[in-house]
């Protein structure tokens, strides 16, 4: 019989937040906030274990009530608001082959703070890297409410600087100006979001890197995506959750 692929999800919810006091446990429909990313982990058919990383005790507890393991407390050096991710990851898969001799086969990265998805869409990504064994992980995208070519730095001299130009001078060379022109002419371009993604842990203890050199797309529907990161988020996260699981 084929043996069963490991599958970890790895959730990350440090205690201090700036923006809202305690945002991963903010309750939203009546719920804390970390416990629908914790409830599409659990429907997801491909995950078999789900961890939440943080440093605060009630977090762990909400989150362990919600049906997550926390089998440690995340460090303090590795819980600051400046921290990235990698280390946080590195720190969990050290200590689950250190302390159970555990080593999963993919990594799923869930973020909290974006707490409407469809898990059929996890075990959608979940397939797509297994099936590519070249790729080092999947990342969520989705189009831009607002495309990069009509954005600007601010140059050493004080004026301003389309961000593209480097990336795309044949646009620019040919006399073009990207910024003032329809966006269905320009090149297509995608943001990153806090859907989903999925990672070989060799990429994240191997290469240190959250997605090494070869990222596949996973495309979803921006309608499915919401961002909870301060409290004029508030009204937007709860209509989209009541019309997602209504329907």
């Amino acid at each position: 019989m084929k043996k069963r692929k490991k599958v970890l999800a790895i959730i990350p919810a440090r205690g201090g937040s700036k923006s809202i006091p305690k945002k991963n446990i903010y309750l939203i429909l009546g719920k804390p906030l970390i416990f629908f990313t914790i409830e599409a982990a659990k429907r997801a058919k491909l995950i078999d274990r789900i961890i939440v990383s943080t440093d605060s005790a009630e977090i762990a507890e909400v989150a362990k009530k919600c049906g997550a393991e926390v089998p440690f407390l995340r460090p303090r050096k590795l819980s600051g608001d400046k921290t990235p991710d990698l280390p946080v990851f590195q720190h969990t898969l050290m200590w689950l082959k250190e302390k159970e001799d555990y080593t999963p086969d993919l990594v799923v990265h869930l973020w909290p703070t974006s707490p409407l998805r469809d898990p059929k869409d996890i075990d959608k990504a979940i397939k797509n890297i297994f099936s590519k064994p070249e790729a080092d992980s999947i990342r969520s995208i989705t189009t831009p409410s607002q495309v990069p070519f009509k954005m600007w730095t601010i140059n050493k001299k004080g004026s301003l600087a389309p961000i593209m130009k480097s990336t795309f001078k044949e646009i620019y060379k040919k006399g073009l100006e990207p910024h003032s022109m329809p966006r269905q002419l320009l090149p297509k371009t995608f943001v990153q979001t806090g859907y989903l993604s999925v990672i070989r842990p060799k990429t994240i203890m191997g290469k240190n890197s959250m997605h090494g050199e070869i990222i596949i797309p996973f495309l979803h529907d921006p309608a499915l995506y919401t961002e909870f990161d301060s409290l004029k988020d508030l009204f937007h996260t709860e209509y989209n959750l009541k019309k997602y699981f209504k329907s």
